[in-house]
């Protein structure tokens, strides 16, 4: 039997008045403006793939690897402290030491490419200490972080008149802000790695004439000094690398004992300091013995700082100079903290330039020269660590920040 086929005819849609139809285009209308200005949900993609701001000038890497020094005639009378810091040390007290130019070291600036001509701005301790309330920062290394401590100590002194030393946790050093509940300390741990003494009879080296004895290393063993106090602080800035002397016992180079040190030290670090800890390790501070070694009559009796194209004759390796561990050293560390959490604070290159900034022959002391030589390693305060807590400052709040 054969389908009938029904004529097609086009669907009948439902009439209405036309006040109803009125009605509802005014109402699509403004639902369509609202859902424009309404904010939306932002997707996955844009709040997982956000951008951080850029930091701030002094808290980019490149700030500290392209500038420029240059005067600033105002910058010695915004000095943050002076002389009477209580938490100075004497060999470093320039101003107290009648170091000749102390003006002179104080005046100039660094001013990063990167900041259109600005020059890095000072700590503003009063803001800083406030946004770091109830925190720790700790330094541990040698004798350069506690040159670079002393500076920060000083300076965030002048946001706090109830400032007062801290020395607990087996910190060397330290201060304690009651006004804000910072402490801000430094643990002495010149390699690192844990050393003792031993007397020459007790040593591999002792066919090695004159050696009266030599320092054990065991170059996977943190030192005693901070091996307590990694869960303890908030910010962690490391240095290591001001080794000399005699080879290490058992025997390897300096470098290579180095290399092994870094090794372990920075293992140890990724296992045992909390992810959340902000941790930076500093690069070399560049030393300026001229004519020779610090025990050799080296001298750093300069006026004003280097000049770009002279930097290299100084520090490069390949000639040899008796200043250039600092970038041999930055090498093996640069190498050592790649892949990991640790921020490099590359201090080196911008230091490089300051041979005049060193205490030089005032010391403190008067047979301190006859007896230790110039001191063309270490940094007179007020001076070019300033400029370090300045830059260390910047990194801090837009680490935290930046979450």
């Amino acid at each position: 039997m054969a389908h009938q086929r029904h004529p097609s005819f086009p669907p009948t849609w439902p009439r209405f008045p036309p006040a109803i139809l009125a009605v509802l285009a005014v109402s699509l209308a403004l639902f369509y403006t609202a859902s424009l200005l309404l904010p939306h949900s932002p997707s996955s993609n844009s709040t997982n793939h956000r951008r951080p701001p850029p930091p701030p000038c002094g808290g980019a890497a490149t700030d500290l690897a392209a500038g420029r020094w240059a005067r600033d005639p105002l910058r010695p009378a915004r000095s943050l402290y002076d002389g009477t810091c209580s938490f100075h040390r004497n060999a470093w007290n320039c101003l107290r030491n009648g170091r000749e130019g102390i003006e002179s070291i104080n005046s100039w600036a660094w001013y990063p490419d990167r900041c259109g001509g600005e020059a890095i701005p000072r700590i503003d301790p009063e803001a800083f200490l406030s946004f770091m309330r109830g925190r720790r920062i700790g330094f541990v290394g040698d004798s350069l972080n506690e040159n670079f401590l002393v500076a920060f100590l000083c300076a965030l002194r002048s946001a706090d008149g109830g400032a007062r030393k801290w020395k607990r946790k087996g910190a060397w050093r330290g201060g304690y802000f009651p006004k804000f509940d910072v402490t801000v300390a430094y643990h002495r741990a010149v390699l690192l790695a844990k050393y003792t003494w031993q007397p020459a009879e007790h040593s591999t080296n002792q066919d090695k004439k004159g050696v009266k004895g030599i320092y054990r290393v065991d170059v996977d063993a943190p030192a005693a000094d901070w091996v307590n106090i990694t869960k303890f602080y908030d910010v962690l800035m490391f240095n290591t690398g001001h080794w000399g002397g005699e080879p290490i016992d058992p025997p390897l180079g300096i470098f290579d004992g180095l290399k092994v040190v870094l090794q372990s030290m920075i293992s140890y670090i990724e296992k045992e300091v909390p992810k959340k800890t902000i941790k930076f390790w500093r690069t070399q501070s560049p030393r300026h013995f001229h004519g020779g070694d610090w025990d050799r009559n080296g001298s750093c009796l300069f006026s004003e700082p280097l000049r770009k194209n002279e930097l290299d004759s100084w520090f490069d390796p390949r000639n040899k100079g008796v200043n250039k561990e600092a970038r041999e050293v930055n090498s093996l560390v640069q190498q050592a903290v790649f892949g990991t959490d640790i921020k490099l604070l590359n201090l080196t290159h911008l230091s490089e330039f300051r041979a005049d900034a060193h205490p030089a022959v005032w010391l403190g002391k008067k047979d301190a020269v006859a007896i230790w030589g110039q001191d063309c390693m270490h940094w007179c305060l007020p001076g070019l660590p300033d400029i370090w807590v300045d830059v260390l400052a910047a990194q801090i709040l837009y680490n935290m920040e930046a979450g």
